[in-house]
């Protein structure tokens, strides 16, 4: 069986020293490996900013894409290998600027991914710009007397949308995290795991301290029902997103791959794929 060990390589990170990112990389392989997951059965997809790197920091297989494209191509390898543990990755800019469009419809699609984003309230890698998650008044480079924009809450757009598994960590509680995506990775549908992840260099507001001081821990609420899909929507309402744990879950919801028609459970990466020509023929025949 793998251990942590396994699912690291020799790539040296090159985020700064500090960075929540590092914790989300740890907890990432700490959960695969009490999952009992192999390398060779992980696929790592990844977009654009310093969280894209990670693809390359998993010792798994990985790809990593243009801005804002990972969730095409994750589910994209999902399809075309059904059997892997597909995990895309990014930053709050990679997924909810850019790649937000993708966002949407992976929910609705609900297709057996998990989705890791780093948020971190800012563009860390083009040095210090304001991104969508940005709160409004916030001050940067690109918004020197302050953002006039309102931030986007990742969670009420996920509920919104329909999503079947919702959780959000935090960078500096990596024993939760590690459970949050277990949990995700095991649910059957797309989950998302949005964490706060601060960038030390760049964002001097949402700190570590910060997030400590502001972020309600759902683990310490009695009584609160993450099957609750109205319980959900009212917790995120009342914290305007600033909540970690689980927030929702419904497992009754059926993966994307188990409603495509003929959808055989061997993947198609092991079908053969050689046509013969009287079924191509038949094919062009009726559809042509």
């Amino acid at each position: 069986m793998a251990t942590v060990k396994d699912f690291r390589n020799d790539v040296r990170p090159n985020w700064c020293p500090g960075c929540g990112d590092f914790s989300v990389q740890a907890s990432i392989q700490r959960a695969l490996a009490a999952l009992g997951k192999e390398p060779h059965e992980v696929a790592v997809i990844s977009g654009i900013g310093c969280s894209g790197r990670i693809s390359g920091y998993i010792n798994s297989y990985g790809f990593h894409g243009v801005h804002g494209r990972a969730l095409p191509t994750a589910q994209g390898v999902k399809l075309a290998n059904r059997h892997l543990t597909v995990i895309a990755s990014g930053g709050d800019g990679d997924g909810f600027g850019i790649g937000l469009n993708h966002f949407m419809h992976a929910v609705r699609r609900n297709m057996d991914i998990t989705y890791i984003v780093m948020d971190n309230q800012i563009y860390g890698l083009t040095k210090g710009q304001h991104s969508p998650t940005s709160a409004h008044g916030f001050k940067a480079k690109t918004t020197p007397t302050g953002n006039i924009e309102n931030a986007l809450v990742p969670t009420k757009i996920a509920l919104s949308a329909g999503i079947s598994f919702l959780a959000q960590g935090f960078s500096s509680d990596v024993n939760q995290l590690v459970r949050l995506i277990q949990e995700a990775i095991t649910h059957k549908g797309f989950s998302l795991v949005n964490v706060f992840s601060p960038c030390v260099t760049y964002n001097k507001i949402n700190t570590y301290d910060w997030y400590k001081e502001h972020v309600h821990n759902l683990d310490q609420v009695d009584g609160y029902d993450p099957t609750d899909y109205q319980a959900a929507l009212n917790m995120v309402s009342e914290t305007q997103g600033l909540c970690t744990g689980l927030i929702y879950k419904n497992d009754a919801a059926v993966a994307y791959e188990d409603q495509i028609p003929g959808y055989q459970d061997e993947a198609i990466v092991s079908q053969d794929i050689d046509c013969p020509s009287d079924v191509f023929e038949a094919a062009v025949k009726e559809f042509a």
